[in-house]
């Protein structure tokens, strides 16, 4: 039943991935954010283009499309599975970035995860992580002013906080028991895997960066189209 509640987790969390904020909120505002700007559907892209209402909007429903599941799934699975429920929290998780990334009636082509995975993160870490990890995104942000740079630091500190904190035993996971430990390191591969398709869909941000070509954060109002 395990591996079941796996992969129903993980199509729940898709489909709860499908939900396009920035899409939405894009037509409802008489925009394709397909077409402006970067051409991305997330937070950022919708703050460049339609301004910061348009952007927190965005964040929100990106960042509750996986938090809410995944906090819904850890008042399902706690009580029966005490030592290991965080993952089935992490499958929603995972499921849930993958279908923001790679939608399938938008030709796979959504956004790049960052909000999603924030959400994710957030019904997964210590409050002491978050705010330790919310502080390193911010501030690299206002050091850089490169939101690239931002969400790029913000999931490698997302792969080494889940560690960290199971590690000190913040977490369900009992790792000294051989069972739940190996669920903590499965847990940890997939944590990091979102990490690392995160970043490479940044892959043409770092070539920018590289050629000092990236654009520097900034709020812009709406575009007159």
């Amino acid at each position: 039943m395990v591996v079941l509640y796996r992969i129903i987790c993980l199509v729940i969390g898709y489909a709860c991935g499908l939900l396009q904020t920035g899409v939405i909120y894009g037509k409802l505002a008489g925009i394709n954010l397909k077409e402006h700007g970067s051409g991305n559907s997330g937070t950022t892209n919708a703050l460049r283009v339609l301004g910061f209402k348009a952007g927190l909007v965005v964040f929100i429903g990106d960042y509750c499309k996986s938090f809410i599941p995944c906090m819904i799934a850890r008042f399902i699975f706690r009580d029966n599975y005490p030592d290991t429920y965080y993952i089935y929290m992490i499958y929603i998780g995972f499921g849930a970035v993958l279908g923001h990334i790679f939608p399938f009636y938008l030709k796979f082509k959504g956004g790049k995860g960052i909000a999603t995975i924030g959400g994710f993160a957030s019904s997964i870490m210590h409050p002491i992580f978050i705010v330790i990890l919310l502080a390193v995104f911010v501030g690299t942000i206002a050091i850089t002013k490169y939101m690239s740079v931002g969400s790029i630091v913000l999931m490698i500190g997302i792969a080494v906080s889940y560690v960290l904190q199971g590690v000190l035993g913040l977490t369900c996971f009992n790792v000294s028991d051989p069972y739940s430990r190996g669920v903590f390191i499965e847990g940890a591969i997939m944590v990091a895997l979102l990490a690392a398709l995160a970043i490479f869909k940044h892959k043409a941000n770092i070539i920018r960066l590289k050629n000092h070509e990236e654009n520097k954060f900034r709020f812009k109002k709406k575009e007159g189209i």
